[in-house]
């Protein structure tokens, strides 16, 4: 899946689409989850990758209470253990934006009910800020995914690099003693928000499932 594949008009169309949405009241969080799941998969992650730091703040607020996400909607019951399940998006640091979080379950684990998900995010300063390792849990009061960097997974895949802790070196600067937040937007899409020891960050990212 590469962003640049989509069709630039298409893709200018149905951005204006979204915007328009996602700042209306009357539009309901439905009707944005239908747009996305009718797009093919190059289209959608150049929408995904396409929204800015208000767009995403917006969509945050507006799937609030929507529609429930799980551990099985990250990483679908089908896949083996340790099979890695990559989620492709966009944040809204002042650098490093483009990044993906990729996700596995561990052996053991329930393949329709799992407790956990193993993780870690992938972007191109990875070698200098670290893997970013955590581990997923659902968050069953409120029906969103936690994405917990205090926690580091007790196995991996093989091609997966060396779990490290975030609270060391430049990890801890980027990693370190922070919660990540998912919701659902679509089948495929969720919106995430950052929290550091406890305090939000007003940074978020906004991800969709390679299938």
């Amino acid at each position: 899946m590469r962003a640049q594949q989509a069709d630039p008009v298409e893709l200018r169309d149905v951005h204006e689409a979204f915007a328009k949405s996602v700042e209306d009241p009357a539009v309901a969080p439905a009707e944005i989850a239908a747009l996305f799941d009718g797009l093919l998969p190059d289209l959608r992650l150049a929408l995904v990758r396409s929204l800015d730091r208000g767009e995403q703040r917006s969509l945050y607020r507006k799937v609030e209470g929507f529609a429930p996400v799980a551990l099985v909607d990250l990483v679908p019951p089908g896949r083996a253990d340790l099979e890695e399940v990559r989620h492709l998006g966009l944040n809204t640091l002042p650098a490093f934006r483009v990044f993906e979080k990729r996700f596995c379950r561990l052996s053991g684990e329930d393949a329709c009910e799992p407790d956990s998900l193993a993780g870690y995010n992938f972007q191109t300063m990875s070698p200098v800020t670290g893997p970013g390792y955590f581990v997923a849990v659902d968050d069953a009061d409120r029906r969103e995914v936690l994405v917990d960097y205090r926690r580091l997974p007790t196995n991996k895949p093989a091609s997966w690099p060396e779990i490290r802790s975030n609270e060391r070196g430049l990890a801890q600067f980027v990693y370190g003693f922070m919660v990540d937040r998912l919701r659902r937007v679509s089948e495929h899409v969720t919106i995430g928000s950052a929290a550091r020891k406890g305090r939000d960050m007003g940074s978020y990212f906004v991800l969709t499932r390679s299938d």
